[in-house]
């Protein structure tokens, strides 16, 4: 079983990345992230076509998570539970970049679309999307932080570590300095901060395992490189795209990658896609 995660940055503009990817790799189970859709406006038929059925929880122009499966889709969660979010497109006559950081500074940790569970082949999969932050001591920082509270008190209340779960996505955290270009480059900003590190290992204190690290502990591994000034080729990339996993998930995963090549080319999003390879 091939469990990825892609923060897709915009499903309808990398729609036809997307359905070669899944033509290429074939996973089982594609979390996204980043789909920047309306649910009424998600893909389905493009994924039926390819195999995969598709849960998809978005509110339009910002954010917005997916799970394309191709071994069923069933007990789907959104916004943890809470209830519906709040649609966020921005003060009217705002800008779309003034508009989104407005509403990420305004939003409770349930309020915007960025989380989606279900049961896929017998596990529990959660495809998140972490708020980016923005910069140390803002509104944005604070929101970042008591949206991890809520996954990590979701997981408690709900979930059992014992169990089957993975969870997968821009988590928009660098869990070790391993996982940074340059430790210095970053110093006094956001992803690499204790806070957003703690966040992160709460996670593996409550029972989870980052899957990639099983079977790369070496460093220099990155799932996004900024568009700019060629930092892909220069090798300039952060790893904040994560497959969290329950130990009886890590006791079957034979394989872990992230997909380089699907940063090239054409129109590529700014992150890679990551995957596991689980025995039965």
């Amino acid at each position: 079983m091939r469990i990825a995660t892609w923060n897709v940055n915009s499903l309808k503009a990398r729609l036809p990345r997307v359905e070669e990817w899944l033509a290429q790799r074939a996973p089982d189970v594609l979390l996204m992230q980043e789909t920047k859709l309306a649910d009424e406006a998600a893909p389905d038929m493009p994924f039926a076509m390819a195999g995969y059925e598709l849960a998809h929880h978005g509110e339009g122009r910002w954010n917005g998570v997916a799970i394309a499966s191709r071994v069923g889709v069933t007990n789907v969660v959104t916004n943890f539970g809470d209830g519906p979010v709040r649609r966020s497109p921005g003060p009217e006559g705002a800008t779309p970049i003034a508009a989104a950081l407005e509403a990420e500074a305004s939003v409770a940790p349930g309020d915007e679309a960025r989380m989606i569970s279900a049961v896929c082949g017998g596990v529990r999969v959660v495809s998140i999307y972490a708020p980016n932050g923005r910069a140390l001591d803002t509104s944005f920082y604070r929101a970042k932080l008591a949206w991890f509270d809520r996954l990590a008190r979701w997981l408690r209340e709900t979930q059992d570590p014992g169990g089957s779960l993975v969870i997968g996505g821009d988590f928009n955290v660098a869990p070790e300095d391993e996982d940074v270009y340059d430790p210095r480059a970053f110093a006094g900003a956001t992803h690499v901060s204790a806070p957003e590190r703690e966040a992160v290992a709460a996670l593996r204190h409550w029972g989870l395992v980052d899957a990639y690290r099983l079977h790369h502990p070496e460093p220099g591994k990155f799932s996004w490189w900024d568009y700019r000034a060629g930092n892909f080729h220069k090798g300039l990339g952060m790893r904040i795209d994560h497959l969290y996993v329950t130990r009886a998930v890590a006791d079957r995963c034979t394989a872990a990658e992230i997909d380089r090549d699907a940063r090239k080319g054409q129109l590529p999003s700014d992150h890679a896609p990551v995957y596991i390879d689980l025995a039965d």
